[in-house]
């Protein structure tokens, strides 16, 4: 209920008017003149802006509480304008100087008034045991209003950190739900371009040898009819995994079947089977790859395969190697073009970061490793890759850390 009536926005002035109300009306029931009333209706007035310019109430308050005295008279009922005052600069105002200064004028005023030491007002001042008792007063006050300051801060701060913690986690599914969008897309890209690619290609084939060889159409259809079901099946597997969340037995995240170098010479073999001469050739030990690795570099090499035969075409020779440096895995896929020049066309198609390019680049920086593709010098693309291996990455973080 209490924090309820604090959010609506017509308590705080509401509160503050009700306590201007309560000094004057501690005035006009000790009786006073003019001059009083006058000096009490002012500091109601002030305490109007304790919340915008506490500090200047603050001055304005104690200003008047000395022109009282200075016109004779001792201590008033009003007077206690002077602590709510300072309740305000303790609640109010951010530098803890003004907080301690604020206690410190009260505290003083409090034994220069009560203990008869100003040159006007009563000659006689109170004894010690009561000037003790009201500056214990004043000084609980003022420590009540500094314990309400501090719990007021840590509520803000918890607030705040609720809010930022809140906006992380925003981000955070944000960030999670964009990379698993681009997960799906290379994925999907895999699925389409690698597939289809082969497949047009096959067709191709099987058609201009449907009459001349019909036994090499044959194995063209076959091929086609191999990756067709593959693709399909993929496709399958992750609009499973978009439908439900959850992937298969066996199956990656994506909804695609957990691969391994094994399978290289497999997509050699199709790129083969496409009109491709491919030359596959690994060096050295295959320790420490991890599986996100495998797919990677796996990835890597079908998308290079792919890129050949839609730029290059039937034909081309394609040199893939592999090299394992103990720290790290370097890929290197190398055409001829089909003896045709990289000219700016392909330059574009190859260069200018299509889809496939996307994905490779965006396999190798996740994991840590670098990617560069381009023309080379004559006729045919090349593409170099370095994957960093998962125990050298977690062995180096764990020096630099």
């Amino acid at each position: 209920m209490v924090r309820r009536l604090q959010g609506q926005p017509w308590v705080q002035p509401a509160y503050d008017v009700g306590l201007a109300v309560l000094v004057v009306y501690s005035a006009i029931s000790s009786s006073p003149d003019d001059v009083h009333l006058f000096i009490s209706v002012m500091m109601a007035l002030a305490l109007l802006w304790r919340r915008r310019r506490p500090t200047a109430v603050m001055g304005a308050v104690t200003g008047l509480a000395l022109l009282q005295f200075a016109l004779g008279g001792g201590p008033m009922p009003y007077d206690g304008a002077l602590l709510i005052a300072m309740v305000s600069v303790v609640t109010h105002v951010r530098s803890m100087r003004h907080v301690y200064a604020a206690g410190a004028i009260v505290l003083v005023g409090v034994f220069v008034t009560f203990g008869g030491l100003l040159p006007f007002g009563d000659e006689e001042g109170e004894g010690l045991g009561d000037i003790v008792a009201i500056a214990g007063v004043c000084a609980a006050v003022w420590l009540t209003a500094l314990v309400l300051r501090t719990r007021r801060l840590y509520v803000a701060s918890l607030e705040a950190r609720a809010a930022t913690a809140e906006r992380e986690r925003e981000h955070l599914v944000r960030l999670a739900a964009a990379e698993e969008r681009a997960e799906i897309a290379r994925e999907l890209h895999d699925v389409v371009a690698h597939s289809l690619a082969v497949m047009i290609l096959q067709a191709d084939g099987a058609g201009y040898a449907l009459k001349s060889d019909p036994d090499r159409a044959g194995t063209a259809l076959k091929a086609i009819a191999d990756t067709g079901r593959d693709a399909l099946e993929d496709m399958h597997r992750i609009v499973r995994v978009l439908r439900t969340g959850r992937a298969a037995a066996g199956e990656t995240e994506s909804g695609r079947l957990r691969v391994s170098l094994d399978d290289l010479e497999t997509v050699a073999e199709r790129a083969r089977a496409a009109g491709l001469k491919v030359e596959l050739d690994v060096d050295g030990e295959r320790s420490g790859l991890s599986t996100a690795d495998e797919l990677t570099v796996l990835r890597v090499v079908q998308e290079s395969l792919t890129n050949v035969l839609r730029h290059a075409g039937p034909g081309a020779q394609v040199a893939i190697s592999l090299r394992f440096d103990g720290d790290a895995v370097r890929i290197g896929v190398v055409d001829d073009g089909a003896g045709r020049l990289a000219g700016p066309r392909g330059t574009v198609d190859r260069g200018s970061g299509g889809n496939g390019l996307v994905g490779m680049r965006e396999r190798l920086e996740v994991s840590g490793g670098t990617f560069t593709a381009g023309p080379r010098l004559g006729t045919g693309w090349q593409v170099d890759a370095v994957l960093p291996l998962a125990g050298h990455l977690k062995k180096t973080t764990e020096r630099t850390g």
